[in-house]
């Protein structure tokens, strides 16, 4: 009955944002959980390449990388395309990628707004849209294709920083992944999502950084770890977590119930 509970044998996988920070820790997971092939996508192509490079040589799977800028309904409709030829079904979707802006309320641009918005609320909107033909081709009610999309505890408490546009787009994909679950179980597709803390990347530099110093703020006392991000989005995206649909699941070394709304430090992927 529990054998190979966590097991990705054989699938196939989507990780956006994949080339770096939570994408990477996501894409490397399943690899080691036995996916057959996990493509990546990210804006520069150089480092997207030599991701999937290190991981195709880590791991029994392949990974592909689809450097292209999905930010756009053209970049989206591009990366459908491109999976659709050279797949016949979707297992797993991770809309990873996102942007984040900070600025004083009072000069907030309407460019920080709008970026930001498109790439972490619209783009895993349509992107589910577009590839929505072969999720619904690798799902069955024995095994649910899944989408896990990635918000922030960010769009669970408020954080101190200005960064208006992104807590928005957090919060609102939180709500979009309810909604979305409702609508898409009907197909056999489980939509569920993660809402990281503190991890090691490019967006969240204080955690890459000065990690001792924000494990301070952290009731766990540390910041995450890939492991940490990799055994959630494993355990959504296998037979464990069938049944999950449309919650968000905060992985955050418990900042969000211990002191909601008062924490502060960029808490992100």
């Amino acid at each position: 009955m529990f054998t190979d509970l966590f097991s990705l044998r054989g699938r196939v996988a989507l990780v956006t944002g994949g080339s770096r920070g939570i994408g990477k820790m996501i894409a490397a997971g399943f690899l080691a959980q036995g996916a057959a092939r996990v493509y990546i996508t990210a804006r520069k192509a150089a480092a997207c390449d030599a991701t999937a490079k290190e991981l195709t040589a880590a791991y029994d799977g392949e990974c592909i990388a689809l450097p292209i800028d999905i930010s756009t309904n053209a970049g989206i409709e591009m990366l459908a395309g491109e999976i659709g030829k050279r797949e016949g079904k979707l297992d797993i979707l991770v809309n990873n990628a996102g942007a984040a802006w900070g600025a004083d309320f009072d000069e907030f641009p309407e460019s920080g707004w709008d970026k930001v918005i498109n790439l972490n609320l619209k783009t895993p909107f349509f992107l589910t849209k577009a590839l929505a033909a072969l999720l619904r081709a690798a799902a069955s009610a024995e095994r649910p294709a899944k989408v896990i999309n990635i918000a922030s505890i960010d769009g669970i408490f408020v954080n101190p920083l200005e960064t208006y546009s992104y807590a928005a787009s957090k919060s609102g994909l939180i709500h979009l992944t309810r909604r979305m679950a409702a609508k898409l179980i009907g197909d056999h597709i489980v939509v569920s999502a993660i809402a990281p803390g503190p991890f090691k990347s490019d967006m969240n530099k204080a955690a890459r950084d000065n990690a001792d110093e924000v494990a301070t703020r952290v009731p766990a006392g540390r910041i995450g770890t890939d492991e940490d991000m990799a055994g959630t989005a494993i355990y959504l995206a296998s037979r464990a977590g069938d049944y999950v649909v449309g919650a968000t699941i905060a992985v955050d070394g418990g900042i969000v119930y211990a002191n909601p709304g008062i924490q502060g430090g960029g808490w992100d992927h």
